[in-house]
């Protein structure tokens, strides 16, 4: 098959444009820079260019789309241009193109109105009620993308809980920066219930999603591990593979919560580019539940994840020479 991946210059796009070459497909990638993934093509573009969209998706038959602004804060104008008005651009662009089939990759976060979540399955994407502009506008993206959804353009929308794994920018690092600096803290001694998913995981769903279109088209489904553990354990876990100190102070969840709304609203007027310290998004993940029912999922992409919780954070102990020492960082 012929597919293009946007936004393979991140983690996880990246790796999914791997499991496409390793299964023999013709792949081009699409983003602002080069991805270099062995095997694929790159072209470079943006998805808020409309005429390098239509260049990009013309000749394909299947679309995966990673392109997105993630981030805890910025301007709320270019979230929803880069992922509202550039998922229009592609959604359009690819049903003139003759395009077949495109799975969207959203996210949980998107039908996520800031309270605990426990077994829960995909339920409706709702602008209304997500809290940041990175979950509203994926919330509007995703509705966009399955209202697309026909028998001549099959659509799919995939939402993988908190990828992590080798080289992420996003979670990882974060965390063992801000750990090794001592400013990581336990917000309710972190007790909340939470699943994740390792980027080999998320990766091979998504794809699985692209093969298994006729069952999953017009769906939104969740993906993660299957494996909660609550927030402390994995923020150790973590830490332990980084070989930096797990965080030990802790802070009242709804203090963490009164101040990570304070501090976004500082750094928005500011004009700072910057990640904050703390979001109320952030205070959220970090103090409550978030964990999903797996069933529907396996059944209908007929997968499982091929790597567990333990193994994974054993590649991420490998990816850092398995330290023994704590990781030193500048204050």
């Amino acid at each position: 098959m012929r597919v293009l991946v946007t936004g393979a210059s991140g983690l996880l796009g990246r790796e999914v444009a791997r499991l496409l070459v390793r299964q023999g497909h013709a792949v081009t990638t699409f983003q602002r820079r080069a991805a270099g993934v062995d095997g694929a093509a790159d072209f470079l573009g943006s998805v808020t260019d409309g005429d390098a969209v239509r260049r990009a998706v013309a000749g394909f038959e299947g679309v995966i789309h990673l392109a997105a602004k993630v981030s805890f804060t910025g301007r709320a104008a270019d979230f929803h241009e880069v992922n509202v008005e550039g998922t229009r651009r592609l959604i359009e662009a690819a049903r003139e193109a003759g395009v077949r089939d495109l799975v969207f990759v959203s996210s949980p976060s998107v039908a996520n109105s800031g309270a605990a979540i426990a077994g829960l399955g995909a339920e409706p994407a709702d602008p209304a009620r997500a809290h940041g502009d990175y979950s509203r506008t994926k919330a509007a993206a995703e509705m966009l993308a399955l209202a697309a959804d026909s028998r001549e353009f099959r659509v799919a929308a995939v939402r993988p809980h908190i990828v992590w794994g080798p080289g992420d920018t996003q979670l990882v690092e974060r965390v063992l920066e801000r750990a090794a600096r001592g400013r990581l803290p336990l917000l309710d001694a972190g007790a909340a219930l939470i699943d994740t998913t390792y980027v080999d995981n998320a990766a091979s769903a998504i794809v699985a999603a692209l093969h298994r279109m006729e069952q999953v088209h017009g769906r939104a489904l969740v993906v993660s591990n299957g494996e909660p553990r609550p927030v402390g354990e994995l923020l150790a876990g973590i830490c332990a593979a980084g070989g930096v100190p797990a965080p030990s102070w802790r802070v009242p969840g709804r203090i963490a919560r009164a101040a990570g709304s304070v501090v976004e609203k500082i750094w928005l007027r500011s004009g700072r580019e910057d990640e904050p310290p703390m979001t109320r998004f952030l205070a959220e993940q970090l103090s409550t539940a978030h964990w999903f029912d797996q069933r529907e999922t396996r059944a209908l992409l007929d997968w499982t994840p091929a790597v567990s919780l333990d193994e994974g954070l054993a590649k991420l102990a490998a990816h850092y020479g398995a330290p023994t020492t704590a990781r030193t960082v500048r204050p």
